[in-house]
Protein backbone atom coordinates (compact mmCIF):
# COMPACT_ATOMS: atom_id res chain seq x y z
CA UNK A 1 0.00 0.00 0.00
CA UNK A 2 3.13 2.09 0.74
CA UNK A 3 4.41 1.28 -2.32
CA UNK A 4 1.56 2.32 -4.49
CA UNK A 5 1.46 5.70 -2.54
CA UNK A 6 4.67 6.17 -3.01
CA UNK A 7 4.79 5.25 -6.63
CA UNK A 8 1.84 7.91 -7.89
CA UNK A 9 2.48 10.04 -10.70
CA UNK A 10 3.50 13.47 -9.96
CA UNK A 11 0.22 14.75 -11.20
CA UNK A 12 -1.66 12.61 -9.36
CA UNK A 13 -0.24 13.97 -6.19
CA UNK A 14 -2.86 16.26 -5.03
CA UNK A 15 -6.23 14.44 -7.26
CA UNK A 16 -8.74 13.41 -4.62
CA UNK A 17 -9.13 10.06 -6.17
CA UNK A 18 -5.45 9.13 -5.32
CA UNK A 19 -5.64 10.63 -1.74
CA UNK A 20 -9.27 8.93 -1.16
CA UNK A 21 -8.15 5.53 -2.20
CA UNK A 22 -5.15 5.81 -0.13
CA UNK A 23 -7.22 7.10 2.64
CA UNK A 24 -9.44 4.33 2.59
CA UNK A 25 -7.05 1.46 2.68
CA UNK A 26 -5.28 3.23 5.84
CA UNK A 27 -8.67 3.02 7.36
CA UNK A 28 -9.57 -0.85 6.06
CA UNK A 29 -5.87 -1.88 7.45
CA UNK A 30 -6.51 -0.08 10.88
CA UNK A 31 -10.20 -1.58 11.50
CA UNK A 32 -8.11 -5.00 10.09
CA UNK A 33 -5.43 -5.00 12.57
CA UNK A 34 -8.07 -3.91 15.51
CA UNK A 35 -10.31 -6.70 14.58
CA UNK A 36 -6.40 -8.88 15.18
CA UNK A 37 -5.56 -7.45 18.10
CA UNK A 38 -9.07 -8.14 19.74
CA UNK A 39 -9.17 -11.75 17.70
CA UNK A 40 -7.84 -13.37 21.06
CA UNK A 41 -10.96 -13.28 22.49
CA UNK A 42 -12.60 -15.45 20.43
CA UNK A 43 -9.68 -18.18 20.94
CA UNK A 44 -10.42 -18.09 24.67
CA UNK A 45 -6.85 -16.77 25.54
CA UNK A 46 -5.85 -13.71 26.45
CA UNK A 47 -3.06 -10.60 24.07
CA UNK A 48 -0.06 -12.21 25.17
CA UNK A 49 -0.77 -16.49 24.50
CA UNK A 50 -2.30 -15.08 21.51
CA UNK A 51 1.21 -13.81 20.72
CA UNK A 52 2.75 -17.06 20.95
CA UNK A 53 -0.33 -18.61 19.23
CA UNK A 54 0.28 -16.87 16.50
CA UNK A 55 4.10 -17.35 16.14
CA UNK A 56 2.90 -21.30 16.73
CA UNK A 57 0.18 -20.91 14.12
CA UNK A 58 2.72 -18.84 11.32
CA UNK A 59 5.55 -21.92 12.08
CA UNK A 60 3.14 -24.63 11.16
CA UNK A 61 1.52 -22.83 7.96
CA UNK A 62 5.68 -22.14 6.90
CA UNK A 63 6.81 -25.79 7.27
CA UNK A 64 3.99 -27.10 5.95
CA UNK A 65 2.43 -29.06 8.72
CA UNK A 66 -0.38 -29.34 10.49
CA UNK A 67 -1.63 -29.00 14.16
CA UNK A 68 -4.63 -29.66 16.24
CA UNK A 69 -6.09 -25.88 17.06
CA UNK A 70 -7.38 -26.99 20.74
CA UNK A 71 -3.65 -28.13 21.14
CA UNK A 72 -2.13 -25.14 19.57
CA UNK A 73 -4.21 -23.00 22.28
CA UNK A 74 -3.15 -25.30 25.11
CA UNK A 75 0.67 -25.13 23.92
CA UNK A 76 0.31 -21.08 23.49
CA UNK A 77 -0.86 -20.70 27.25
CA UNK A 78 1.85 -22.72 28.45
CA UNK A 79 4.60 -20.86 26.45
CA UNK A 80 3.51 -17.72 28.12
CA UNK A 81 3.52 -18.95 31.62
CA UNK A 82 7.20 -20.23 30.73
CA UNK A 83 8.07 -17.15 29.02
CA UNK A 84 6.40 -15.19 32.25
CA UNK A 85 8.15 -17.29 34.69
CA UNK A 86 11.92 -16.46 33.09
CA UNK A 87 11.14 -13.35 31.99
CA UNK A 88 10.61 -11.73 35.17
CA UNK A 89 13.74 -10.92 36.15
CA UNK A 90 14.54 -7.70 35.59
CA UNK A 91 17.51 -8.11 33.48
CA UNK A 92 16.71 -11.24 32.06
CA UNK A 93 16.75 -10.20 28.33
CA UNK A 94 20.70 -9.82 28.67
CA UNK A 95 21.32 -12.38 31.26
CA UNK A 96 22.75 -15.28 29.13
CA UNK A 97 22.27 -18.13 31.60
CA UNK A 98 18.72 -16.76 32.58
CA UNK A 99 17.95 -16.86 28.14
CA UNK A 100 19.81 -20.02 27.82
CA UNK A 101 17.12 -21.53 30.29
CA UNK A 102 14.03 -20.20 28.71
CA UNK A 103 15.30 -21.72 25.57
CA UNK A 104 15.84 -25.42 26.79
CA UNK A 105 12.65 -24.64 28.63
CA UNK A 106 10.69 -23.91 25.48
CA UNK A 107 12.15 -26.77 23.73
CA UNK A 108 11.68 -29.61 26.07
CA UNK A 109 7.93 -27.77 26.82
CA UNK A 110 7.05 -28.20 22.67
CA UNK A 111 8.55 -31.23 22.70
CA UNK A 112 6.00 -32.60 25.00
CA UNK A 113 3.36 -31.72 23.12
CA UNK A 114 4.60 -32.83 20.04
CA UNK A 115 5.19 -29.71 18.33
CA UNK A 116 6.69 -29.66 15.05
CA UNK A 117 6.19 -32.97 14.19
CA UNK A 118 9.19 -32.33 12.52
CA UNK A 119 12.74 -31.64 13.41
CA UNK A 120 13.59 -28.32 12.48
CA UNK A 121 16.32 -26.27 14.62
CA UNK A 122 14.73 -22.79 13.01
CA UNK A 123 11.42 -23.50 14.54
CA UNK A 124 12.99 -23.52 17.50
CA UNK A 125 14.35 -20.50 17.15
CA UNK A 126 11.28 -18.67 16.04
CA UNK A 127 9.44 -19.29 19.18
CA UNK A 128 12.20 -18.06 21.27
CA UNK A 129 12.80 -15.40 19.20
CA UNK A 130 9.24 -14.71 19.36
CA UNK A 131 9.33 -14.92 22.85
CA UNK A 132 12.18 -12.69 23.57
CA UNK A 133 10.99 -9.72 21.58
CA UNK A 134 7.21 -10.03 22.67
CA UNK A 135 8.87 -9.68 26.44
CA UNK A 136 11.35 -7.09 25.50
CA UNK A 137 8.64 -4.62 23.80
CA UNK A 138 5.34 -5.48 26.14
CA UNK A 139 7.07 -5.59 29.24
CA UNK A 140 4.36 -4.43 31.60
Amino acid sequence: MVEKYNERKDEDVLVSDVLNDFTDEIIDLYHALRIEKESFGDLGIDFEEKAFYDILKAIAIKYDFSYPEDKLIALAKEVKIVVDNKSKYTDWNIREDIKAELKVDLILLVAKHGYPPITKDEVFKEIFEQAENFKKYNSK
